[in-house]
């Protein structure tokens, strides 16, 4: 497809052409206009994502909850998921852009609200409102480049997302390692400025998207499955609450049966309405006959769960276990980010040229289960070098496996549910993420005491972890002089305290931190090793992926010429 096949069928004079009779094909120059808008979106939710993870140590710590910081980023993504598939289905009926400046709108206003949390369950709750909104941001980006490129030739235009996603990606840890590293800025603790940052970027998002994102009008009329919405939300969220809270309640008690029940029934009524509803459904139940929508679908919740969570202990590994401050950490992470871009670019260019993206999901998901088994041989002192070589071929083995199943997936359906789609895609990668974080967190909690009370008892054998905790008894500092005599007393209790404060470590001696250091490893450990073997399970089904021949049209002009057969069939 060259520009000249790009032309609006009312000329290059308007925009995007608002008539019924639209071809939606675009000059290169309105794909451009169109990806101008989409790109400060797609920023606002890159940057947030990778912010908060450099900072959520430091937040967690500040606010005293550092064992309950998985309902700050489950929260937000229970939002993010149940409204995911929504935006899409709204937004092939009644239009994509007044919903992606709704999505826009309650991201900013969520953002605003985290930055004055006083609590970490507050901040909870303002992270889900915040989720609401970004459940949009990703989804109606893809799915309106999904709408004006082919896909074949989407690969020409996704070097703009890719320095976007990449920017923001360099950029969010590092800023939230800055921020989040001043005890104040102008006033105002440092952390909060991490949720504050995104205020202006969204405000500008929504004049730029409100004024250059000019797409053809849809006057469809449909019922909305509020229903289904509501049994989705029925469904998901005791699943995820007793996948955060099962390490404390207990996996087989009462409240986690009652947990399982409610989701099991709120799953099957979601199911039950959506068969109901059938074309008005969020996710038609026809669209999972289709072998490569349905497969794609399970591979983006393993993915997304394996990805999610094992990603999300990288940084906290490198602050707790290797001492980084926030902001070096953030530098620490640039390798993964480098391989994502370097394969995003690599599949894109190769997808373009030969038409097939099969063996691209194949080298990622090998790649991501190689070096995620080797994440689970870090030890305390684990040179930083061979962590960050495995975080490069990590990324690049997820830089082969996005676009490229996003692409399969929004190709296997028709034009008309471009929407839905990939919406479904995200929405289904979010769940993976979501149940990821939830679950991979919870094992981490339920092994790090025992692990450091473990090491603790092997370091008291020795005359130097002895004769340290004797200095630390001495110490000025509260904290480490009141940690160091429960040690000296033989009181092992002294390991819980990393749940909710780990910034003691790096005051501590180094013969006094170690054990701390290495019982947070090994704990990790276990966690990498069940996300390797999730891993595992996609690249098996990866080999029996079956690909589909990409179309060679855009969503709205495949949609356009199939109206004008149909009308020329019914003349």
């Amino acid at each position: 497809m060259t520009d000249d096949t790009l032309r609006p069928a009312t000329g290059a004079g308007s925009p995007q052409p608002d008539t019924s009779g639209d071809t939606g094909q675009f000059t290169h120059r309105q794909i451009m206009t169109i990806i101008s808008g989409l790109m400060l979106g797609m920023f606002l939710a890159a940057l947030d994502q990778t912010i908060v993870s450099t900072s959520i140590r430091t937040i967690a710590d500040d606010l005293q909850g550092f064992s309950v910081q998985a309902w700050v980023t489950t929260a937000y993504l229970i939002t993010a998921t149940i409204s995911t598939p929504l935006y899409g289905k709204l937004s092939d009926i009644y239009g994509r852009k007044q919903f992606f400046l709704t999505a826009i709108t309650i991201f900013v206003i969520g953002s605003a609200l985290c930055g004055f949390a006083t609590s970490m369950y507050q901040l909870a709750a303002f992270r889900a409102f915040q989720g609401l909104g970004a459940g949009g941001l990703f989804s109606l980006a893809l799915t309106i480049v999904g709408d004006i490129v082919p896909p074949r030739e989407r690969a020409k235009y996704q070097g703009y997302f890719l320095a976007v996603f990449g920017t923001s990606s360099v950029l969010g840890p590092v800023i939230g390692g800055v921020l989040s590293g001043q005890s104040e800025i102008l006033n105002i603790t440092g952390w909060r400025w991490v949720f504050f940052v995104n205020v202006p970027i969204g405000i500008v998002a929504l004049f730029v998207v409100a004024k250059v994102l000019n797409l053809p009008r849809r006057h469809g009329s449909a019922v909305v499955d509020w229903g289904g919405a509501a049994a989705l939300a029925v469904g998901l969220v005791p699943l995820l609450i007793i996948a955060e809270q099962g390490r404390t309640w207990g996996w087989g008690s009462g409240r986690a049966m009652i947990c399982y029940a409610i989701g099991v029934l709120g799953i099957a009524a979601f199911i039950a309405i959506e068969i109901r509803m059938t074309t008005n459904a969020l996710i038609p139940m026809r669209f999972f006959r289709n072998s490569t929508f349905s497969v794609g679908l399970v591979l983006s919740v393993i993915t997304g769960a394996a990805m999610f969570g094992g990603i999300t202990l990288l940084p906290q590994y490198l602050q707790v276990v290797k001492g980084s401050s926030p902001t070096l950490a953030g530098f620490q992470m640039l390798p993964l980010v480098l391989g994502i871009m370097v394969a995003s670019v690599f599949s894109g260019q190769m997808i373009s040229r030969t038409g097939h993206y099969r063996p691209y999901p194949i080298i990622g998901t090998t790649l991501m289960t190689v070096c995620m088994f080797a994440f689970s041989f870090i030890r305390y002192d684990t040179p930083l070098w061979m962590i960050m070589v495995a975080m490069f071929g990590f990324g690049f083995g997820l830089g082969n496996l996005m676009q490229p199943l996003t692409l399969a997936i929004q190709n296997a359906l028709p034009p008309q549910d471009m929407g839905v789609s990939t919406s479904s895609a995200t929405f289904f990668r979010q769940i993976g993420g979501t149940i990821g974080v939830a679950v991979f967190l919870s094992l981490l909690f339920s092994r790090v005491t025992d692990a450091i009370a473990s090491a603790l008892r092997s370091a008291a054998e020795t005359p130097e972890f002895r004769d340290a905790v004797g200095q630390a008894a001495s110490s000025t500092d509260p904290a480490v002089s009141g940690l160091a005599q429960g040690l000296a007393q033989g009181n092992g209790s002294a390991a819980g305290g990393i749940l909710d404060d780990t910034s003691f470590i790096q005051k501590l001696p180094d013969a006094v931190a170690a054990p701390f250091q290495i019982g947070f490893s090994d704990a990790m450990d276990s966690v990498f090793v069940v996300a390797g073997f999730v891993l595992a399970l996609a690249f098996v089904i990866n080999l029996f992926y079956k690909e589909v021949p990409l179309r060679t049209q855009g969503g709205l002009a495949a949609q356009a010429s199939e109206r004008t057969a149909s009308k020329d069939a019914a003349e």
